[in-house]
């Protein structure tokens, strides 16, 4: 771009000094091998090049630096700018912050963000939003068996089908050999036999998690979260390969149109009820200011997902007549609410209107030394470790199936803070991953208070 387009600037910055030199090394490289005598009058000479800077002779210029420099790119007038390792930056808001007012407003002018993923931060909060169509950024994933890698990986692979072979009677891997489940779906998006035989090679020595973090085949495998997650991350990881995709909203005949309104726009419908069958709803309940997400999750008696909502937009009196039609439309499914905060106004909402909502969790509790039940879940230490562990030992033990996306990448980043079970970030959300537990609550507290 630099040698067409006279008289512009751009931009390349590092996260540190040695990757940055190392990025502008190779720029160097490039400039040295293009064939200026075959063609004189298309690319323009090289006035002075230093160990940060390029410049041509038709006034463009090529300038590397570090992420520490004082006022990035501020006064710069720029045509591109290129992030390099955008996720191991210390602040990525603050340099965008300084660099976006700086790039030029014409239709070739980028930012571009390039990295590795580096667990949950700034950049995955970025892409995340970026790849739901929230963010005037778009997102791009590349997974480890695409052609560019198989060539930068030629030497590696060659080696790992000769193992392979030794392992097989000399027999190389075949499409009928497909045996393991994700094998099946690697191969079926692309991946080739000889990728698929490094693979194997590769995870010889390393575990599938570090397998998924340096050569993910997806995004949620690419920022997976080891640490202190709760729900084991390759579980999350391989899930999010089998969820049942949502029902089209014109496949949703009997659908009451108080629901039909947000389908695709938070509420998402796996599978319809199965006539007779005890279904189970968790719900967390939120202001609807636009912060946290007031979020259902509806389970089956025979461990399938059947539906999920999430929406921070819906306040408690709204939300209350969604909760009480979604439960009526799943076979009047038992509703688990948290009661703590704005669950109680729901819980009063539910059994005061026209026609009471009758079937909810009741929780034991002592008045006085009596024994009584009251409506709803109560959140404390106690309980939550304890519901906690119920659905992790129900989600890993294959004794439930997740199909809502959303739910699982939420699983990522659920977190054990020195025994205080939370989110990993302020920026980042958990309400789903909560009516998920609150199902799984009300499946095991074995009740039900109506006839099916």
């Amino acid at each position: 771009m630099a040698l067409t387009n006279p008289n512009t600037n751009y931009l390349i910055v590092s996260y540190k000094g040695e990757s940055a030199k190392d990025l502008f090394e190779k720029i160097k490289k490039m400039n040295r091998n293009i064939p200026r005598e075959k063609y004189p009058d298309t690319f323009p000479d090289l006035r002075r090049e230093n160990r940060d800077e390029i410049v041509f002779t038709n006034g463009s210029r090529i300038v590397s630096t570090t992420t520490g420099t004082k006022d990035l790119g501020r006064g710069m007038t720029l045509m591109y700018i290129l992030l390099s390792e955008a996720a191991f930056y210390h602040d990525l808001n603050t340099v965008l912050l300084s660099l976006e007012p700086a790039l030029m407003k014409t239709e070739r002018s980028r930012i571009v963000l390039e990295t590795t993923a580096n667990g949950f931060n700034d950049f995955q909060v970025m892409y995340n939003r970026a790849s739901k169509g929230q963010s005037k950024y778009k997102a791009f994933f590349f997974p480890f068996y695409s052609s560019a890698y198989e060539k930068q990986f030629a030497f590696d692979i060659k080696e790992a089908v000769t193992w392979y072979k030794s392992k097989n009677r000399g027999l190389r891997l075949s499409a009928k050999d497909l045996i393991d489940k994700e094998q099946k779906q690697l191969y079926e998006a692309g991946c080739s036999l000889n990728m698929l035989m490094w693979r194997e090679y590769v995870l010889q020595d390393k575990s599938k998690n570090q397998f998924y973090q340096e050569y993910p085949a997806t995004d949620i495998q690419a920022f997976i979260n080891t640490g202190q997650s709760v729900f084991d991350q390759t579980k999350v990881a391989e899930q999010i390969n089998c969820v049942t995709p949502p029902i089209l909203k014109h496949e949703l005949f009997d659908l009451p149109d108080t629901l039909k309104r947000y389908i695709g726009s938070g509420l998402e419908i796996y599978f319809l009820p199965k006539p007779r069958m005890r279904m189970f709803a968790g719900i967390d309940v939120a202001s609807g200011n636009g912060n946290d997400y007031s979020t259902i999750s509806i389970f089956g008696a025979d461990g399938q997902q059947y539906a999920s909502f999430y929406r921070n937009d819906i306040p408690v009196y709204k939300f209350a007549e969604i909760v009480r039609e979604i439960g009526l439309f799943f076979n009047y499914a038992y509703l688990c609410v948290e009661r703590n905060g704005y669950g109680t106004g729901l819980l009063e909402r539910l059994r005061e209107c026209e026609s009471s909502y009758l079937n909810i969790y009741k929780m034991k509790h002592f008045d006085k030394g009596k024994e009584r039940l009251r409506l709803g879940w109560n959140n404390n230490a106690v309980t939550k470790q304890q519901a906690v562990l119920n659905a992790k030992e129900m989600f890993e033990c294959d004794l439930v199936n997740i199909n809502c996306r959303e739910t699982l990448k939420q699983m990522q980043t659920f977190v054990d803070k020195e025994g205080k079970l939370e989110n990993k970030s302020k920026s980042l959300h958990d309400d789903l991953v909560i009516s998920f537990i609150l199902a799984i609550v009300a499946m095991k507290s074995n009740k039900y208070y109506v006839e099916v």
